[in-house]
């Protein structure tokens, strides 16, 4: 009863640690913003050359780190008292799933290798179960009410003000963050979920066919 509990356990620790890495790994990749920047010609739709849009980008992503300390400073764009609070809400986030992962990644290490050394593997096929459930749920949200209605639940799901309606006036770091964006980002994090939940529900039966051939 103990084996099956903690099995039960390390499995949704396991799909914490899937979403938080795709998350986490997916809005930390600059390589794949400037290749969105490139395709869409983000500097010839709001005027600011590609340099300082990576600058100001990379300012960001940095100060959303949750080893970062200090102040968010865009290089060179202003930023209003309540782009300041909102984006101080979304590194909280960040920090939270990043911390997440940290501990998931610990907590797995030594959960799955109890569990193998008592020859228990199925906890990696119901780990990816649940890790499918998610972006099975997330997907099926946007489906039945659209990307732009979804955009607007994730936002007044996980913040309770509105200051993330950016006004480009006051805050034009808005512009170089386009909903195109995110949308982009959406359909990678889903895509590397599933792969993952699909690899970590066949595992067992790999495992078990290699140990019936060694």
């Amino acid at each position: 009863m103990k084996i099956k509990l903690l099995s039960i356990v390390t499995a949704i620790i396991i799909a914490v640690l899937v979403i938080s890495a795709a998350v986490t790994f997916t809005l930390q990749d600059r390589m794949a913003y400037k290749r969105f920047l490139v395709k869409v010609d983000l500097p010839a739709a709001v005027g600011i050359s590609e340099e300082e849009i990576l600058a100001n980008y990379n300012a960001l992503i940095d100060y959303n780190s949750v080893f970062f300390r200090g102040p968010l400073v865009f290089p060179t764009l202003p930023m209003s008292e309540a782009g300041q609070i909102h984006f101080e809400e979304v590194k909280n986030i960040f920090s939270g799933l990043q911390i997440a992962l940290i501990v998931s990644v610990i907590l797995t290490a030594l959960l799955a290798a109890f569990l193998f050394r008592k020859r228990r593997h199925w906890f990696l096929a119901l780990g990816g179960i649940l890790t499918l459930a998610i972006p099975a749920a997330v997907v099926g949200l946007m489906a039945a009410v659209g990307w732009d209605r979804f955009f607007v639940l994730f936002h007044e799901l996980f913040f309770n003000n509105d200051f993330w309606v950016f006004d480009a006036s006051t805050d034009p770091v808005i512009m170089i963050l386009p909903d195109a964006f995110f949308l982009n980002c959406l359909v990678r994090i889903v895509f590397a979920i599933v792969v993952s939940g699909i690899l970590l529900i066949v595992c067992p039966y790999l495992l078990k066919r290699i140990s019936r051939e060694g």
